[in-house]
């Protein structure tokens, strides 16, 4: 497909606006899309914008990663991590903008869609149980131990 706007370049660049309602999309070659603005449609570029503002003043500290040496400034730039160690270096200040974009400051991961409704915990084996049980009769708490006594029992019935 040929760029729309000059005709001769191959259309690398695909731009839909909807402007009043009216869908319009264009095609342009990567010289046509930079010199209307859309020279960045890359990850990182998206990400470095969006930690672009984050390189307030107020956040940048002269602190450099010890590791690779990169500067949450230029983290901010670039959009991307200089090293794995940057994550813990630059924790304070990454962490407001993982908050913006993913709603939450830790992973929880994803349930399949053919996963069972109720994730069950993994349930402590037979050897864990009896090492519980041994240190709950050690702080005399009796009724705690009668009770993962009982579920030994129970699962010991299980196996056999």
């Amino acid at each position: 497909m040929l760029c729309e706007k000059c005709g001769k370049n191959h259309a690398t660049t695909h731009i839909k606006t909807v402007v009043n309602g009216i869908v319009r999309e264009y095609n342009l070659c990567s010289a046509c899309a930079a010199k209307n603005g859309y020279a960045s449609n890359s990850i990182t570029g998206m990400l470095a914008s969006m930690l672009g503002d984050m390189a307030s003043p107020r956040l940048q500290n002269q602190k450099t990663c010890r590791v690779c040496g990169a500067t949450f400034s230029d983290i901010a730039h670039s959009g991307k991590m200089g090293c794995g160690e940057c994550y813990n270096t630059f924790k304070e200040e990454i962490l407001p903008y993982l908050k913006r974009v993913h709603g939450a400051t830790h992973h929880t991961g994803k349930i399949p869609n053919r996963a069972p409704l109720i994730v069950k915990p993994k349930e402590k084996t037979v050897e864990e149980l009896r090492q519980e049980l041994t240190r709950m009769v050690a702080e005399e708490k009796y009724e705690q131990a009668a009770k993962l006594r009982d579920k030994i029992k129970e699962m010991e019935g299980d196996l056999k």
